[in-house]
């Protein structure tokens, strides 16, 4: 990944404070009573699960610190080489290495514990091995102690970096210290970077954004860098040179010809040849800052030479400017960036990408249908048109001079039926003119196609007059007759069908006269009807009765016929059995009901003999663990545990 987001690395724990965090977490998060009706495998299951929590919680605290701090050979080699120079790279990947190891040791020693505890034979032993493994992971911890606070260190100072995109369009502002460069940011950007009349006030890199061209541009000011072998720069100019070696960027390199800045003219000249390796392949301004003191024209001859000599190089242009005056300042910034801008450009067109984008681009040029020459026509009237000059007296007036000459915005009404196109100039302003698209319709009506419509009004009021619409028979001719009469047989035919459809569908079910249904609807009506056909009606009236009376489940009508001694009763009558309680079945009389229902409601409630809020007893009767609010403890005093 091209950028990095330093400021996301958490904070880094101390040793004590690592162990601490971690002690706690186990003591909220883990069942922490033993009670004495336990079984020996519920004890091991109970102080296993301590030693597997307390892995989990070194592992998840050492994982987040790998995995959220920056791996060098993954990130840019820009962000690579400045933590090289800043916090030294064997350094860094030495206390990341430890924190490693120790992630593994504690993963051991939980490993073997675990294995251990599955042969505990009684609680002590189990109590035992279980303070063991938590005392070997806290050593383990402690000992990373100096690891820790390195790392903290190196967190607390990534944070303050500068977030700077490597592969944006980058104006790397570079040369002798106090030659103006943080001023040139300042007047450029809104940054605020601290200008002081020293050398080295810059002491690590500042990151300005500005816009140009519709475009967004990184600024970056680097601190000084002096004239000497690489291997005797300080960390401050090795952020400089870390910079111009991996950002792709447009380089502007600073030089005071005043020597205002407290290096000679030879001096300046020697570093950009010094550091022009690091240019390579990038656009080069020579930015001649504080030209209100003096310019190159000022220069004598031996200085210009030396100006001359760094402008015979490829690549390299010179521009001038003075951060006190602000002149030239806006230049400077707009060749920087139209130098840039062609220079990505043209190493984007020798790139692999372009061959794939001009493969998709089809320039298609017209082809001639004949040898005529077709040239351009333009009218007339635009070739004569006289040109728009606002100084020029007689020039034509645009809506703009009326709004001036008639009291300016907010009084001049702008005046919308000038350019009505009406035969009389006089009608653009009627009261009630009947307009359609800027035209009153009235003043172009046709007076020929006026008689014709009146004339066909007059003829229409004489029909109605004659009484021609006022004649109410229905004319109907033979062709109009056939279709009626064809529809009419379509309609009888249809109603057929439905019928025969209907027949079909109830053939299984014999339909009932209306008349046989509304009749006999009661039991009286229904006895009288059987006697006049000289059948019984007990049976049917006893029926019909059981249908409109609800009885009990357990009643039964042979216990019925007894009561009322019905001697019409049939002699074999199937008895309907009784239904009984099941939960009643086997018990002799009320009290044993009673007890059973005791006993039912006893098995179905859940016991809590224990008391404990839950299975694994999260409860924490008191937030704060002792270990935490006590000194130091002796061997095997740690019984709350």
């Amino acid at each position: 990944m091209s950028i990095y987001n330093f400021k996301k690395v958490q904070v880094v724990p101390n040793g004590p404070d690592f162990i601490d965090i971690v002690l706690s977490k186990i003591q909220r998060k883990t069942p922490t009573v033993v009670h004495a009706t336990y079984q020996i495998g519920r004890i091991r299951q109970f102080y296993m699960r301590k030693v597997k929590f307390a892995q989990d919680c070194f592992d998840e605290k050492l994982e987040q610190i790998l995995t959220d701090f920056p791996k060098l050979d993954e990130i840019h080699p820009f962000y690579s080489d400045l933590m090289n120079v800043l916090y030294d790279r064997d350094h860094y990947k030495l206390a990341l290495g430890q924190i490693n190891t120790a992630k593994h040791l504690i993963d051991n020693v939980a490993k073997d514990y675990a294995r251990l505890l599955k042969f505990g034979d009684s609680l002590y032993r189990c109590k035992q091995l279980k303070k063991a493994a938590l005392g070997r992971m806290a050593t383990v911890m402690k000992r990373q102690k100096d690891s820790l606070a390195y790392l903290e260190q190196v967190r607390q100072h990534l944070a303050r970096l500068p977030s700077i995109d490597p592969n944006t369009r980058t104006l790397l502002v570079c040369g002798y210290p106090n030659v103006g460069k943080s001023s040139f940011m300042n007047k450029l950007t809104r940054a605020d970077v601290e200008v002081q009349p020293y050398a080295f006030t810059t002491k690590s890199l500042f990151v300005g954004h500005m816009d140009y061209n519709y475009l967004r541009w990184q600024v970056i000011d680097t601190p000084g860098i002096l004239d000497h072998p690489l291997e005797e720069r300080n960390t401050i100019e090795m952020q400089s040179i870390t910079a111009l070696a991996h950002l792709r960027a447009c380089i502007m390199f600073f030089i005071d010809l005043s020597e205002e800045c407290g290096y000679s003219v030879g001096d300046q000249c020697k570093l950009f040849h010094a550091i022009k390796p690091l240019f390579a392949n990038k656009p080069t301004l020579l930015v001649v800052n504080k030209i209100d003191v003096k310019r190159p024209e000022d220069l004598d001859d031996e200085r210009k030479a030396l100006l001359d000599e760094i402008l015979a190089q490829p690549d390299v242009t010179m521009v001038q400017m003075s951060t006190f005056t602000d002149e030239g300042v806006m230049d400077v910034k707009a060749t920087a960036c139209t130098q840039l801008l062609a220079s990505r450009v043209e190493m984007k067109m020798k790139g692999n990408k372009v061959n794939d984008i001009i493969n998709k681009l089809h320039l298609s040029q017209p082809v001639a249908r004949d040898d005529r020459d077709r040239p351009a026509a333009v009218p007339e009237a635009a070739l004569t048109r006289v040109k728009y000059d606002p100084n020029d007296p007689n020039r034509r007036q645009l809506e703009r001079d009326l709004e001036k000459e008639q009291g300016g915005a907010g009084v001049f009404n702008v005046d919308l039926k000038k350019i009505y196109m009406l035969d009389n100039d006089e009608w653009r302003y009627d009261t009630i003119p009947e307009i359609m698209d800027g035209k009153n319709v009235q003043d172009f009506v046709d007076p020929e196609i006026e008689a014709k419509l009146d004339a066909l009004e007059r003829e229409e009021e004489r029909l109605i007059a004659e009484g021609f619409y006022d004649s109410e028979e229905e004319v109907i001719d033979e062709a109009e007759q056939d279709l009626r009469d064809a529809a009419a047989e379509i309609r009888s035919k249809k109603d057929l069908i439905v019928q025969a459809h209907r027949a079909s569908k109830g053939k299984n079910r014999p339909s009932i006269p209306i008349k046989a249904r509304t009749s006999a609807r009661t039991v009286e009506g229904l006895q009288t009807h059987l006697a006049s056909m000289g059948v019984g009606s007990d049976a049917a009236a006893d029926r019909a009765r059981s249908r409109t009376r609800k009885r009990a489940r357990s009643e039964s009508r042979v216990g019925e016929d007894i009561v009322r001694g019905d001697s019409q009763a049939p002699a074999k009558r199937q008895a309907v059995s009784q239904v009984r309680d099941r939960s009643t079945m086997g018990l002799r009389n009320s009290s044993q009901k009673a007890v059973a229902e005791k006993i039912k409601v006893r098995s179905q409630t859940q016991s809590n003999l224990l008391a404990k809020a839950g299975e694994s007893d999260r409860a924490i009767k008191t937030k704060m663990p002792k270990h935490l609010f006590s000194g130091k403890r002796g061997n095997g005093s740690a019984s709350h545990r």
